[in-house]
């Protein structure tokens, strides 16, 4: 929150995507407090030098950092980005954290347990995602990305529901908005890393809802290749929404 506060600087990665001054020092903070916390325990974040899997694949378990997930929204001033931690057990979130530090929101879960979210310093409150069985839906979209697909996704959801309404918000937010209840799916037909989804997809699932490829399977970590699928993520009822994804090579 320093750094968003004054002037910082911008550079580019190799894959063209944006990295600030924030996403150094966050990662910084983030991995030397894990260390103290638990050292050993191996930590891999987005800025992380070494991703090889030959070497993770070895880890049993292992902390998931994204230390500024929405550098595009952070770059923007519109508060929509979040710090990302999970603990990955074998292939799946044991544990997550999504804090959004410009609205001093949290969300958190454990696999075995329940999902929270607090603002400040209030009361937690559990979170439960909704039920869809047909009818006018709410789709959470991104701000950042191309719409190519999701706009073929809509078109047949229209369809064959008939009206929805979309909500546009970036970074975790928008999976943590599924597990609220506030949204019905998330469809994320774009590239994403393991680090974007890991927290989010504890705190989803703890509220009863999945975060599924476009084949319907949930899914895991700790991949040969750390992007992920295209993903849904999904409140309750059992709407197949995987109907609607087009095939890549249809946009």
């Amino acid at each position: 929150m320093q750094v968003y506060s004054g002037e910082y600087r911008i550079d580019t990665k190799s894959d063209g995507s944006p990295l600030t001054t924030a996403d150094r020092r966050s990662h910084d903070v983030i991995v030397s407090g894990l260390r103290q916390f638990s050292p050993q325990i191996p930590v891999l974040s987005e800025e992380s030098e070494n991703r090889l899997h030959r070497e993770r694949r070895t880890w049993p378990v292992f902390w998931l950092v994204d230390p500024l997930d929405g550098t595009k929204e952070f770059i923007k001033g519109n508060g929509e980005f979040t710090v990302n931690i999970a603990l990955i057990e074998g292939d799946h979130p044991l544990l997550g954290v999504v804090h959004t530090p410009a609205r001093s929101v949290t969300h958190w879960a454990h696999q075995n347990g329940e999902a929270y979210k607090a603002i400040g310093n209030s009361a937690p409150q559990r979170l439960t995602v909704r039920s869809f069985n047909g009818g006018q839906a709410t789709v959470v979209a991104s701000r950042s990305h191309g719409r190519g697909a999701l706009k073929v996704f809509l078109e047949r959801l229209q369809s064959a529901e008939g009206k929805y309404e979309v909500i546009s918000l970036g970074s975790a937010l928008k999976v943590c908005l599924v597990a609220e209840g506030s949204a019905d799916v998330y469809p994320r037909l774009g590239p994403t890393s393991e680090w974007d989804t890991a927290a989010a997809h504890c705190v989803l699932n703890a509220a009863g809802g999945k975060l599924i490829d476009t084949t319907g399977k949930e899914l895991v970590y700790n991949k040969s290749d750390i992007l992920n699928p295209w993903f849904l993520a999904v409140g309750a009822g059992g709407y197949d929404w995987t109907r609607y994804v087009p095939r890549e090579d249809e946009v």
